[in-house]
């Protein structure tokens, strides 16, 4: 019986072990964005406790620090940025930043679907399928053969409109127009 409890705390253990890896590799790759919602703690300073949610210029304002940079930052760099403007008041300062939401982390669905709106991107790879699937589908009145997925590409701005031939994915055909879909994307179904 002893051996049974010991096997299991070894296997619990090792589990808990193996999710504080993955929950860590995951907060130290995201990349911030505009709308995102993250927790930031001071240890033994809770004055300086609060929500805060990144601006669409990417920045947030944390008191004693000022207004930070963070689109594009992970959570362990915003700690580290906290900690350096902390430092001339609080040296030794604990910071920790928990990314609450990534609602920053979305597209758009507009026109004949059944759910139009935003729609968040929680896996890695989201096609423009999966995305309309969210959005309910399209409904009997739409054009499947006019989807475009509208992209800003480049820093300059420029809209890119990436056709996607809706009837011929779901035949298996013109996987190629199965587009992966980034932040900021727009799907407009006619």
């Amino acid at each position: 019986m002893d051996s049974m409890i010991s096997r299991c705390a070894s296997f619990l253990f090792l589990f808990l072990v193996a999710c504080t890896t993955w929950a860590q590799s995951a907060t130290q790759t995201y990349a911030l964005r505009h709308g995102d919602r993250m927790q930031i703690s001071v240890w033994k300073e809770e004055a300086l406790n609060r929500e805060v949610r990144v601006l669409p210029d990417g920045s947030i304002s944390f008191p004693l620090v000022g207004r930070i940079q963070v689109a594009g930052s992970s959570a362990v760099e915003v700690e580290q940025r906290i900690r350096d403007g902390l430092k001339r008041y609080i040296p030794e300062a604990v910071v920790t930043v928990v990314v609450l939401a990534t609602e920053g982390n979305s597209v758009y669905v507009l026109g004949k679907v059944l759910k139009p709106g935003p729609v968040p991107l929680t896996s890695g790879d989201t096609t423009v399928l999966q995305v309309l699937s969210q959005a309910g589908g399209l409904d009997r009145f739409a054009d499947s053969d006019s989807i475009v997925v509208l992209r800003k590409s480049g820093s300059d701005g420029r809209e890119e409109t990436l056709r996607v031939r809706y009837r011929d994915l779901l035949k298996g055909k013109a996987l190629d127009s199965n587009v992966v879909m980034r932040p900021g994307d727009t799907v407009m179904v006619p």
